[in-house]
């Protein structure tokens, strides 16, 4: 399906050059003369190589369909990450450079959305908020509540997290899966 360019969005594929590339990053510059360029940061997905592209505003990319799969999380281990499809309960192995930092909030049966491209996994999306418990944070300091200060706590699955100064150790707290950001205590 082709699309503008200017339409791009981080995550969306792409076939380029005949490569299949993800949006890693898209500005629009608009400079004093001329036409608007979109300017793309692309990542391919073979070799896992990111180059710039400029393209006009106007020109038309090869937009790829991919395929959307309900999955639930089992194990990790050394070679990747191993995911069952609830729907023909068949295992999908995704290595681990495909899931990045987000592997941490990986948890037991937890229910993940895997985007794949013939049959090859491309992406993984987690919930958008896990549930976890703070192992360590510092003492509050008398005082501090008046201001709206922050203190680094670390959360069970070893991320650092910045948490307000009534949070203490033992605490559950939600946590937003995209940028690792407090939202509120676990209720």
């Amino acid at each position: 399906m082709k699309v503008a360019a200017i339409t791009l969005r981080g995550g969306n594929v792409v076939e380029h050059e005949g490569k299949l590339m993800v949006v890693v990053k898209n500005e629009i510059n608009q400079p004093g003369k001329g036409a608007s360029v979109s300017q793309l940061v692309m990542r391919d997905v073979r070799t896992g190589n990111k180059m710039e592209f400029r393209f006009r505003t106007q020109e038309m990319v090869e937009r790829v369909r991919l395929d959307q799969i309900e999955c639930t999380f089992l194990f990790g281990d050394d070679s990747g990450y191993t995911f069952m499809n609830k729907t023909d309960y068949e295992q999908i192995s995704v290595p681990k450079d495909i899931m990045g930092d987000q592997a941490a909030y990986l948890q037991d049966g937890m229910e993940v959305e895997i985007e794949s491209y013939e049959g090859r996994p491309l992406s993984v999306t987690l919930p958008d908020t896990v549930t976890l418990e703070v192992v360590e944070a510092e003492p509050v300091v008398k005082g501090q509540t008046a201001s709206s200060s922050y203190k680094p706590a670390i959360l069970s699955n070893g991320v650092k997290v910045m948490v307000p100064p009534f949070i203490e150790s033992g605490v559950k707290i939600i946590v937003r899966t995209e940028d690792s950001t407090y939202i509120e205590r676990a209720k």
